[in-house]
This record gives structure tokens, sequence and C-alpha cells, in this order.
């Protein structure tokens, strides 16, 4: 077996002996303090061997233009209709968006790497001990529903903790197994109905197997961060598709996004928030060029006047487009220029991150993506919804021409139309995390479905058979809307 690999596991393990060498060493703050350093070091000797690795994305730096144009997002398709005017910014209808939790935990704090180990541990014993009751396929239940799949319920309620013990036997689906049921629901990210449908019995019916194997995957993939954290900062958990700005350990506020497609996923990412870019353009990544530009314009000769993409040549100067082969590639060669405006794809507003990924966190022009559960529609960067409270929240400290920046003064800045870049006073940390399984200071544990397919090794880690299990993820897929 790979040496590295081996000590890899080898941390792992030395991680889960030391966080369960007792449970006073769970219980006791003094014993858990004494623990920590110990398995923050042996997962910090490996920060570049890890079996489920960060992910990583090609980038397109010859194209990233000095205002740090460049960056992925989708490219909209506009309405058969006349071009879009750029107007000055008005006022919008009210907006849906996903319901999303309300703890104000954050979702990766700095204990989340030991809470997550904990857990793994807690869940590894609950595999071993017979794990949980599945549910028969196609069940559905509902308050005052009784029979034996209810009993079923209940005992499976009861092995995660959601349902009390003494309440893990009977019949009916009261009160208590409905209040079970929410929060089940809230662990997982599932609308908190408090009845079981489709989705939150795939979820139910998930392995403690698997469940372990999430926690340990999320675990390998902290090993090595060196995140600062700091008074304020900014947490996106990819798979949970939620923004979340933090202040004094607590989620100030937590907000919808729409982060990156399987086939285009968003990165990890450990930087810090430095600007506002109000009415920004947005230069075409190549990538994109190559995906859709091109295949856009073959149908549509006028998409890009549409669109109000412009192009250029290496001096800047504009080029018309019927002058290039659009049946070849050579589109790449241009820089690909989208106007301000609220067609443009960054929408009116881009918060700048630096980072050799050439990702950040933007507006949209497609917001009824926020209203759906399942959000990973982008092309790597990430949509907020509620962006102007996001961007007031950062931009507190930063002085505005008149006083403090509010969410009237930005959308004044914006109804210039001008654009306009603001530089945070102090730059805000903000970390990009894919945190499929991870667990708070109680233990609650908490999952997300492995939307990018990172929890499953791409070949047996295990090749000689030295004995060491790891269960795949394989049954967690993206949820089918």
């Amino acid at each position: 077996m790979n040496g590295d690999l081996m000590r890899t596991y080898f941390n792992i393990g030395l991680a889960l002996a030391l966080c369960f060498a007792s449970d006073q060493a769970i219980a006791d703050p003094i014993a858990r303090g004494k623990a920590e350093p110990a398995i923050k070091a042996s997962a910090v000797q490996q920060p570049s061997i890890q079996v489920i690795g960060p992910i990583s994305r090609q980038t397109d730096a010859s194209r990233i233009d000095p205002a740090n144009e460049a960056g992925s997002s989708a490219i909209p398709v506009p309405a058969p209709t006349a071009p879009v005017s750029q107007a000055p910014s008005k006022p919008q209808p009210p907006l849906l968006t996903a319901t999303v939790s309300q703890d104000p935990r954050p979702t990766f704090a700095p204990d989340t790497f030991i809470n997550t180990m904990r857990a793994a541990g807690l869940y590894k014993r609950l595999a071993d001990e017979g794990g949980w009751p599945t549910l028969p396929s196609g069940t559905e239940l509902k308050m005052g529903d009784k029979g034996p799949i209810v009993v079923t319920l209940r005992q499976r309620l009861a092995r995660e903790g959601d349902l009390p013990a003494d309440q893990g036997i009977g019949s009916t689906f009261d009160a208590e197994v409905m209040k079970a049921v929410k929060r089940f629901q809230m662990r997982h990210g599932l609308p908190e109905s408090g009845a079981v449908r489709r989705r939150t019995l795939e979820a139910l019916n998930v392995p403690a197997l698997t469940r372990h194997r999430q926690l340990v995957a999320s675990t390998q993939r902290l090993m090595g961060s060196r995140f600062p954290f700091g008074e304020r900062h900014v947490v996106v958990n990819i798979p949970s598709a939620t923004v979340e700005a933090v202040e004094s350990g607590q989620v100030a506020r937590r907000y919808v996004a729409v982060v990156g497609k399987p086939d285009r996923p968003s990165p990890v990412v450990e930087t810090r928030i430095t600007a506002i870019n109000l009415n920004p353009t947005w230069t075409v990544p190549v990538s994109l060029i190559k995906k859709d530009i091109i295949p856009q314009v073959r149908k549509d000769p006028d998409y890009l006047a549409k669109m109000k993409i412009r192009i250029l040549d290496a001096k800047g100067q504009e080029v018309d487009p019927r002058t290039l082969d659009w049946t070849t590639n050579n589109a790449v060669n241009y820089t690909l220029r989208q106007d301000p405006g609220v067609m443009n794809s960054l929408g009116q507003i881009r918060i700048d991150m630096p980072n050799k990924e050439a990702v950040f966190l933007h507006d949209t022009p497609s917001k009824r993506l926020f209203a759906q559960d399942a959000r990973f529609f982008s092309s790597g960067c990430v949509r907020v919804a509620n962006v102007r409270d996001f961007v007031e929240w950062l931009l507190r400290g930063t002085a505005a021409p008149n006083g403090a920046w509010t969410q009237t003064s930005i959308d004044a800045a914006i109804g210039t139309t001008a654009r306009q870049d603001i530089r945070l006073e102090k730059p805000v940390p903000v970390a990009w995390v894919y945190l499929t399984g991870y667990a708070m200071p109680d233990g609650t544990a908490h999952f997300r479905d492995d939307i990018y397919g990172l929890d499953t090794p791409e070949a047996d880690p295990d090749p000689e058979g030295q004995g060491f299990d790891v269960p795949a993820t394989s049954s967690i897929v993206p949820r089918r809307l």
C-alpha cells in the first residue's frame, strides 16, 4: 500500500483514538484541550496528502485582466425580445428563496475538525452495532398515521437521537415524531415539513457506515486548513449552497446561494474579501467561450449584441463579430467582455476575493434559481441571494460618500450605471468549504448530498488488502427535483 496513503489513514486512526480514548475526554473541556493539539498535529503533518483532495479547477490565467474581471459564471440565454437597456436600478419584485437553517452556529468553525472527528467515531460505533432500520421504498408518512411502518420510523429516529430513546417505541405518528422528523430534516438540509416524503425517506435510508464515511471525508478535506477565522468572516459550504456571515462565532446572516454544477464545480478556497464592484463588467473565461459563447453565436448571430458582449483585440480595440469565423474556435484569441447592466452574468454586484481559481461571489440576473432546494447551476462562482444585504454587512466600517454604506446608498450607486469599486477598509476572511458531513459542539451531526462525488475514492485505497475499511458514498447523489 502507498506509504503516504498509509500515513494519512494512520493520522485518521490516531485522531479517532485520541478523540475516543474515553467518554471523559469527550465531555471534559480540559481533556479536550489536551487532545486537540495532538489531533491537529497529526492532521497537518500531511497537508498535501488527501485521499479525498480539495476540488481543483483549470483556470484561464492568461485571460484574467488587471481588473480581475475573469471568472466563471453562467451564460444567460436572452429572451426573444429587444436587447435589455442599461436602465438605472429600480425596485425588484419580492425575491423568492428556499428556506435555510436558522441555527446561529456556523457550518465551519475553529472546532469543526475535532467535533466532526468525534462524530465520525460515534457513527462508526453505530454502524458496528448494526446501523439502523430502513423503511420500505415508497413510504410516505404524516401526522396521525399508525402502523408497523411508524414503529420502524420511531426506531430509526431514535438511533441518531432525533427522537428521545424513551419515545422509540410506539405505532402512532404523533407530535413528538413530527418534531423528530423536522429535526432530522434540519440536519440534512431538507425542507422542515415534519412529514416523510421521497427525499426524507432517501436520507433516512442512507446506511450508518456511509454517514461515517461522509464525516471522515470531510475531516480529511479540513486537514491542513490555515483559515484565520477572525471576529468577522464568511463561510460558504458548497454542498449546502449557503453563505454565512459570521460575527463573534455566531451566524449573523445566512443567505441562499447557487454554486457550481457537478461538471463545473465550485472550488475549495480560503482567502479574503477585499473589494465590492458595483455595475461590474464581466470578462468571459476561455472555457466558457468554447462551451457556451461559440455554440450560442452559431445558433444566433445576434447573440453577442443581445447580451451586450463586446469582442476586444490585444490592443483593446473593439472587433466586429461578423469578421470572425464562428465555425472555428478562433474567438478564444480575443477578449469577450460583457457590459454592466441588469443582464450582466454577474448581476449588478461582484465581490472580489483574490484567488488562483479566479472565482468570486456575485449577484445574478437568474434570481428564480434561489427558490429551488437543489441549487447547483453555476459555472464555479457563487451567486448570493439578497446580495445587497450581504454587501451592506461586508462594508461595515468602510466609509461611504455620505457616512456609512446602507442598502439605500448601494442602490443609489448602482442606479448611476457607472462602475464603482469599493475597497474594504478591513478585508474579511472567506472560506469555501466542501463539507458533506460535519458536527456541532453538542455532537449534532449534519449531512448534505455529495454533489461532486468527492467522498468516494477514485481507486481502491487498500489494493493490497491491508484492512482499511473505507465505505463509499456512491448512494449519496444530488437530489432530484
